[in-house]
């Protein structure tokens, strides 16, 4: 691609470079913060219950906040409720040093958790708009983005951080970090165009939000789409949490090998989150749903099979692309249900179906896991894939139905 020609694309793509930017940036973040808690509460002397009380902070404040950001975004739009977010999550980063207890920690990381929703729903509102826009081919961008900069770049930045600047500098460079956002912020969230329908601002009450969410789960293809997010994050957080155990305990290769599982896992999921959008818009929904649910019940088949570490390799990275393509189309057709529904209601949503996902792959996993072998809960979910995949066979009506 000569000089014109890169001009010309970034010309035409400048919302999606500056919005992958800043995803990826926040990604980053979050990946610097996530290895930063769980090391300065090792060097604080946590203990183990202190440690699953540290993530179980970070997930409530998601669990409990995300439905009603959506409706505050979808009344007073995303600028400056990522702003605020931003500000409240940057100073909170700030006094985290100030009292060196896993107990003040652990309230901070809490009242973090509750404010990041603030941001993450905010831009996910935009993205979503914007895939109506640009079409499906980039449903993918904004997770793979944020993915890549959580797992990939954010874990060797933080120790690098640690190492040089010690915890509280880490702490201090995680704020400034907010600020940056802030500041690029503009370029994205400008794009916003604000519902002629939105109404009034006002605070929704809980009886509003539990009357708006129970109208939004009588949506048939809402359903689906969180019921897949919940199956395809279920899946995720376990490989990612556990398939370093399995390589160490259950294949006793080293802490390279190990890690080379986790990364491979990423690179799968992000690069066809990437890559496959124009093609799952060529094929339609219900194909690449049935092609993606197929890889993935062939990539756990391999895993909870393998018999050496050789052997786990071709199910590490057929399950990364069959997660990464029905993980595509959820994206778009999330987007779709949004101009009908209000954008920030379905992003709050969407966003609630990680964690639990997260809940569901960690706990029910580990529990699994302690039972029958580690490696044979990837044989556990083939059946959750099998269904998905029936459904969609199953199925003669068209995916946006909404009865």
């Amino acid at each position: 691609m000569n000089a014109i020609a890169l001009n010309g694309w970034l010309g035409a793509n400048r919302f999606l470079v500056v919005f992958a930017l800043l995803a990826s940036l926040m990604g980053t973040s979050v990946g610097v913060a996530k290895i930063t808690t769980a090391l300065y509460a090792i060097a604080l002397g946590a203990n183990a219950e202190q440690l699953g009380l540290l993530v179980a902070g970070q997930v409530a404040g998601t669990l409990v906040m995300s439905i009603p950001i959506g409706f505050l975004v979808d009344h007073y739009g995303p600028r400056r409720l990522f702003v605020l977010g931003s500000v409240l999550a940057g100073l909170t980063y700030v006094l985290i040093p100030v009292v060196g207890t896993p107990a003040f920690l652990l309230g901070c990381t809490t009242a973090i958790g509750f404010f990041m929703p603030l941001r993450f729903v905010s831009l996910n509102t935009i993205f979503f708009e914007q895939i109506r826009r640009m079409g499906a081919g980039k449903a993918g961008w904004y997770r793979a983005t944020h993915l890549a900069g959580q797992f990939l770049i954010g874990p060797g930045i933080a120790v690098a951080l640690i190492h040089a600047l010690g915890y509280a500098g880490t702490w201090w460079i995680l704020a400034a970090s907010f600020a940056l956002t802030i500041a690029v912020s503009p370029m994205v969230l400008s794009s916003y165009a604000r519902p002629a329908a939105a109404g009034t601002v006002v605070l929704p009450s809980p009886g509003r939000v539990g009357r708006d969410l129970l109208a939004l789960l009588r949506d048939r293809t809402l359903r689906e789409i969180c019921l897949i997010d919940i199956a395809i994050e279920s899946v995720f957080t376990y490989q990612t949490t556990f398939v370093v155990a399995i390589a160490l305990q259950v294949f006793h290769v080293g802490e390279a090998g190990a890690s080379a599982f986790v990364t491979g896992t990423g690179l799968s999921f992000i690069a066809t989150l990437l890559l496959t959008g124009g093609l799952t818009a060529r094929l339609g929904a219900r194909t690449s749903y049935r092609i993606g649910f197929f890889l993935a019940t062939a990539g756990l088949l391999f895993l909870g099979s393998a018999a050496g570490p050789g052997w786990m390799w071709p199910g590490i990275v057929v399950l990364g692309i069959g997660l990464g393509l029905v993980q595509t189309v959820t994206l778009s057709r999330a987007a779709e249900i949004g101009g009908r529904l209000g954008q920030g209601k379905v992003s709050g949503l969407i966003l609630m179906t990680f964690p639990i996902g997260g809940i569901l792959g960690g706990l029910a996993g580990g529990w699994a896991g302690e039972r029958l072998g580690l490696q044979a809960v990837y044989i556990l979910f083939v059946p959750v894939f099998l269904a998905l995949l029936a459904a969609q066979w199953r199925r003669a009506d068209g995916l946006n139905t909404t009865q």
